[in-house]
């Protein structure tokens, strides 16, 4: 039965389309259920990021619709209604598994070699394993991505130089700021983005952290963590005042900033402010950038900055290609040949907790 992948990303896609294909974890076990119980396929995986959002799925193998049935039923889900051209693609055998290896090592991303991609992916990939939504062949299908991606991070250079969004978004506010020594930031978001960005935005200087959060438990720990203060999120806009630089990076289903709530904070600045929106749907209205003074950033604006400086991880990426399609040949050699059953390998995911991915 062959591996098929159904998606949109930062590559084929804008941000304003991405965000209204994205799943929240809750919305996933339910969402691969209901494609099985219909037949689409027989396992399933969502890989929902703030870059794309992918369906992972083992189609039926006399079905040649399956991934047109796949594509219109991603899109039903999200209730999109919009014409599409080739924002949405799907592919089948070799190419789907090319493209899951691809991902897992960060040739795919928007900062070429990251490595958030590969947690991101364990995570989705547990979840999907949790609540008994893949089987035999996409088990094998992600270990054997984890692995290769553990093996192109320790045989290449595809990882030099900035390699998270976190550092490309500090690099942004060095470019606003001549420095960040001394600069007041606020988080929006207690996850892992959020804190990997505050400790690169400390580590280049930053002081006085500010912790806004939904949860107040997880906003005092990582507020505590970092030497921060953490706020009420029903209070948190009165820090505009003094802050100058908001990282956003909440699950929130919609905007939690707005030109109303931000402009009266604006007419008392004299310096300008910075927001790097890098939620998935987006935080904050667009419409908060044509106030006088404050520079807004999402995800697809740091792809330009990304840009900069990657000749060095691209010289990596022909060997990547070459030890990704050995891969893939290997593992489709020991799908299409019966193997004895062995236990499946345990897969670490956040946390340090072994998963074994025996069932199906």
């Amino acid at each position: 039965m062959p591996i098929v992948v159904i998606g949109l990303s930062h590559r084929t896609s804008p941000v304003e389309v991405r965000e209204r294909f994205a799943f929240s974890e809750e919305r996933v076990p339910e969402t691969l259920a209901r494609m099985r119980a219909v037949g689409l396929a027989e396992e399933g995986v969502i890989l929902s990021t703030c870059n794309r959002v992918e369906l992972y799925a083992v189609a039926s193998a006399d079905d040649p619709s399956s991934i047109a049935r796949l594509r219109d039923f991603m899109i039903q889900e999200r209730g999109y209604a919009e014409p599409l051209g080739g924002e949405v693609y799907g592919l089948g055998e070799p190419e789907s598994l090319e493209h899951l290896f691809r991902v897992a090592c960060g040739l795919d991303s928007m900062v070429l070699g990251e490595t958030e991609i590969l947690g991101q992916m364990k995570k989705a990939y547990d979840l999907a394993l949790r609540s008994r939504q893949t089987g035999a062949c996409l088990n094998r299908a992600f270990q054997r991505a984890f692995n290769v991606a553990k093996q192109v991070r320790s045989e290449t250079n595809i990882q030099r130089g900035n390699i998270s969004v976190a550092s490309v978004a500090v690099d942004l506010a060095e470019r606003i700021f001549a420095s960040l020594e001394g600069r007041r930031v606020m988080v929006v978001g207690a996850g892992d983005t959020s804190e990997k960005t505050a400790r690169a935005l400390l580590g280049r200087g930053a002081a006085n952290l500010i912790v806004a959060n939904r949860s107040p438990e997880r906003a005092a720990a990582l507020a505590s963590a970092l030497g921060g203060e953490a706020v009420s999120f029903d209070t948190w806009t009165s820090a505009f005042d003094t802050i100058d630089i908001l990282i956003s990076s909440t699950a929130s289903t919609e905007c939690i900033l707005d030109r109303a709530k931000l402009e009266p904070h604006t007419r008392k600045r004299r310096s300008p402010l910075l927001l790097v929106d890098i939620a998935v749907p987006r935080d904050i209205d667009p419409e908060v950038n044509l106030l006088e003074g404050v520079y807004l950033y999402n995800i697809d604006d740091l792809q330009a900055i990304a840009a900069d400086g990657l000749q060095q991880r691209r010289e990596e990426v022909s060997r990547c290609e070459a030890l990704i399609r050995s891969k893939v040949e290997g593992l489709l050699g020991a799908i299409r040949k019966p193997a004895p059953i062995r236990p499946a390998a345990p897969v670490v995911v956040e946390g340090g907790e072994r998963v074994n991915a025996s069932h199906g």
